[in-house]
């Protein structure tokens, strides 16, 4: 990122998203017993919007004008209320999360497509293989999952979690495209204001709205609202604000692997030896793609 030497901390930052990131698959699992996907997302983002108004309004921060919020409220749709609602919905309605998590996996791939087209980022022959290679490694890591099964498998939960996949690929160039410089708590409360809105429809139009209030239900909507939708989100966006989003988005390849170390460490899960190798793929494949020769470093610093 070009503000690492204005910031040694920030080098840290790609890190610390992927840990906080992959704690959002084990969140939903524990929440998804008590609440449907878009009644659920509803209290997430409504959550979260309380609490950055309150810290926006607490610190002062800056709003944006019309066109600002117009812009944010967009990529909140597409970041947050496609990509999540994707998801959930398509893993509620019995698609392994393994299988999509490798659909959604080709993201950084349409990231770079769709940067290429709205940006005029070029990748690099190197990036390339890196973003194929990743998608290897994330197939090697949920080889084991998939080949359990494909029950809850249909056209209609293969094109919910491909939606979700265009979202997150869509509106991470959006950000970078349209609200590189906005506010980053006022432009995230306006993101899930768009989020809201589309879940609290689609939540009234096809779901009973039944929640089971229990300890783990609370447990899951805490750590996803204030750990994943604020502060995993604002990483992200600084991210992308201050980088190319190609290699931004190449960081999501990481992902299934520190889950499944997650959930080994946590639910007792196995480990096989191909899962562990595609671990290593992937986190080459992700140098690869995240690799800045000197001299483009050196430019993007002055």
């Amino acid at each position: 990122m070009n503000t690492t030497r204005a910031n040694p901390a920030t080098r840290f930052f790609p890190v610390i998203f992927v840990l906080l990131w992959s704690t959002g698959f084990v969140g939903a699992g524990l929440s998804m017993p008590y609440a449907e996907p878009f009644t659920f997302l509803t209290l997430r983002f409504a959550l979260a919007i309380a609490l950055l108004s309150a810290i926006a309004m607490w610190q002062g921060a800056p709003w944006p004008d019309w066109r600002g919020a117009l812009s944010a409220t967009l990529v909140g749709l597409l970041v947050h209320g496609v990509y999540l609602g994707g998801v959930f919905w398509a893993v509620h309605r019995g698609m392994p999360a393994g299988l999509s998590a490798l659909i959604t996996g080709l993201q950084p791939i349409m990231t770079a497509v769709f940067a290429g087209m709205l940006l005029g980022e070029t990748v690099r022959r190197a990036q390339w293989v890196g973003l194929v290679a990743g998608l290897a490694g994330i197939d090697m890591v949920l080889a084991p999952k998939i080949a359990g099964g494909f029950a809850g498998v249909t056209a209609v939960t293969i094109f919910a979690a491909s939606c979700s996949m265009l979202g997150m690929s869509l509106g991470t160039v959006v950000q970078k495209w349209l609200g590189a410089r906005a506010d980053l708590r006022t432009g995230a409360g306006w993101q899930f204001i768009g989020a809201g809105g589309v879940s609290t429809a689609l939540a009234f139009a096809f779901e009973t709205r039944v929640i089971g209030w229990a300890a783990q239900l609370l447990i899951a909507l805490a750590w996803l609202t204030i750990v994943l939708s604020i502060g995993a989100i604002f990483l992200l966006m600084f991210m992308i604000r201050e980088g190319e989003v190609s290699r931004v988005a190449s960081l999501f390849y990481l992902v299934p692997g520190v889950t499944a170390l997650m959930t080994w460490a946590l639910f007792d899960e196995t480990l096989q030896p191909v899962q562990i190798a595609g671990m290593l793929v992937t986190m080459a494949a992700v140098a690869l793609a995240t690799y800045q020769p000197r001299r483009t470093a050196d430019r993007a610093m002055r």
